[in-house]
């Protein structure tokens, strides 16, 4: 054979060679790809370990219609059941092969199987995964019976005693240091510890400054008692197989909620810089606002139109806008505020709130609507129903008055609301005036127009009674026994009004005695044969005293006279009151 061909067969047979070889590495280096791919995409399914007195041999994986779940406890289950019964020896778990799984028995017994989906977890073969799982269920369980053996018990026993007196004597010595570390600081640095001041201004008092420290000592103390606590737990639960499942989580169970909240205070951290801001801009919205209101109701700010009674209801109205549109637009940056537990407790806040408060919206509204009437202020004397006294306090659910006898009075604002309201201020400042009127009961032997006369004249002599308008009486019926006049007369004091009527009343009967007039009792059966009046030299007989001046008067004697001569007396103030013309009868 020529030398050319033997160089061109060796030369395709190379490649051929070199073709196959590299042919066969990519299938291995594809096969090996898509046994990591189908682990990788294993390990993101569901699965649950199994875990046999707290510590987790596999893992494995479930279906919907058998979850991981339920399979790793019946298969946990399985292997106690197994390891309590140490008729059944070590040696006896095999592993027996089929198609579709390779199941491990214990003495006949079976106890799990593996298949391929479980085996794609360890990214090996299904019957190396099942070798692996059987050599460490044999550990388990001779680990299960030797924990469980009475020597290993009683040894148990006596660490967990030995740590318990530990732990009990490292706390009687953390109590004991703590009491000298605090007596030997107390008496060391107590009197250096003085007040931190800045020239005259006083920042924090060297009282408080001791108490930080104390407190801060006591801190540490209780996290050595804290920590102390931790390491006795975990040693003593651990030591014994039923409880070294809690002993060996102990540590995430107490980390878990720090973590958690630790996670969710910095996803919070955005939302919360929102909220502080919104705080901000409300507090300045409503502080501007007070001192908006606060200029109108000083009436440093007039708005047209607009009364400065007003600003005082109207600036609650708007406070309250601005406070619910910054919970609304707040809302959704609080934590929570989208769970289904925060909704409920939002809706049975709000059903409580609904049929509690019914009463609450009531008066709320009605002490607006009495703010915006103005049917009375402060300082007003006012009659609510069979209620009066003078206001001293108008809040939005309710009004407070002070009675003539010193008693405060809570009224509900719904309550006035749908009550009248007799205001004896109102008209005062507006300079009419408020007028104060008695009924006495006269014969009808005695001149009208005397009787007039001399309620007039009473009327005069009464302090707090304006001279204009003048007094006027009206004569209201003419009774079975005797003629019913009225007296009226104008007064700029409603708060005292009570003593205006008492002073008029006093007046009354003094000018009726003077002219020995009669006042007829209600139950009239007959004239007496002597009038009933109090003659002038009885007027103060004992116990009553003196005064230093008596009210002069005109007439000395009764008599019929008209209303000129009566009407021409002198006042307590020594003003002369001009005689009246006579009307015709």
């Amino acid at each position: 054979m020529p030398v050319g061909r033997r160089y061109t067969f060796a030369i395709v047979g190379a490649a051929l060679v070199w073709g196959s070889g590299a042919s066969a590495q990519d299938s291995a280096s594809v096969r090996s790809a898509e046994r990591r791919a189908a682990a990788e995409s294993a390990v993101e399914l569901p699965t649950a370990p199994v875990t046999v007195d707290g510590v987790t041999l596999f893992r494995v994986r479930g279906i919907s219609s058998y979850p991981a779940e339920r399979r790793a406890a019946e298969i946990a289950n399985r292997i106690a059941d197994v390891a309590g019964d140490r008729t059944i020896p070590v040696d006896s778990l095999t592993v027996q092969d089929t198609p579709t799984a390779s199941i491990v028995v214990a003495k006949g017994q079976r106890l799990f199987g593996v298949l391929d989906a479980d085996a794609e977890l360890e990214g090996l073969t299904r019957q190396l995964v099942a070798q692996a799982y059987r050599d460490r269920v044999a550990e388990a369980i001779t680990e299960f019976r030797r924990d469980r053996e009475a020597s290993t018990l009683w040894k148990d026993f006596y660490r967990a005693a030995i740590a318990t007196v530990a732990v009990l004597l490292l706390v009687e010595l953390d109590r004991r240091t703590l009491r000298r570390v605090r007596a030997a600081v107390a008496s060391r640095y107590r009197s250096k510890v003085q007040d931190v001041r800045f020239r005259t201004l006083e920042i924090v008092r060297g009282e408080q400054l001791w108490n930080v420290g104390q407190h801060a000592v006591r801190v540490v103390a209780v996290l050595v008692a804290l920590v102390a606590g931790y390491v006795y737990l975990n040693y003593v639960l651990v030591l014994f197989p039923w409880t070294r499942a809690l002993g060996r989580s102990l540590t995430s169970i107490l980390l878990q909620p720090l973590k958690t909240l630790a996670t969710g205070f910095l996803a919070f951290i955005p939302d919360l810089v929102f909220l502080v801001i919104l705080t901000l801009i409300t507090r300045w919205a409503l502080r501007l606002v007070r001192l908006f209101f606060a200029r109108v109701a000083s009436g440093e700010t007039e708005v047209r139109g607009f009364e400065a009674d007003w600003a005082k209801p109207t600036e609650r109205i708007v406070r309250f806008a601005l406070i619910a549109m910054a919970l609304v637009i707040a809302y959704p940056y609080i934590p929570g505020s989208g769970s289904e537990a925060f909704k409920g407790i939002g809706v049975v806040v709000g059903l409580m709130f609904s049929l509690g408060s019914a009463s609450v919206i009531g008066n709320l509204v009605a002490g607006l609507g009495i703010a915006f009437r103005r049917a009375f202020r402060v300082g007003d004397r006012i009659r609510i129903g069979d209620t009066i006294g003078e206001v001293t306090q108008v809040e939005l659910l309710t009004t407070y008055l002070r009675s003539p006898k010193n008693e405060q009075i809570v009224i509900p604002n719904s309550l006035i609301l749908n009550n009248e309201v007799v205001n004896y201020s109102a008209l005062v400042r507006s300079g009419a005036g408020l007028i104060v009127h008695t009924n006495v009961g006269i014969g009808y032997e005695t001149p009208w127009r005397q009787v007039e006369a001399m309620l007039i004249q009473a009327a005069r002599r009464t302090p707090g009674i304006r001279a204009e308008p003048e007094p006027f009486v009206l004569q209201r019926s003419l009774g079975d026994f005797a003629v019913n006049y009225e007296i009226n007369a104008y007064t700029d004091e409603p708060r005292r009004i009570l003593g205006t009527y008492s002073d008029l009343h006093r007046n009354i009967l003094d000018v009726f005695n003077e002219y020995g007039v009669q006042i007829m009792t209600p139950a009239y059966e007959g004239d007496p044969e002597q009038a009933k009046v109090v003659p002038r030299d009885q007027w103060f007989t004992s116990p009553a005293a003196l005064p230093t001046a008596i009210p002069e008067r005109v007439v000395e004697t009764p008599m019929a006279a008209g209303p000129a001569n009566i009407a021409l007396a002198t006042r307590r103030d020594g003003e002369t009151v001009p005689p009246q013309t006579a009307g015709k009868s």
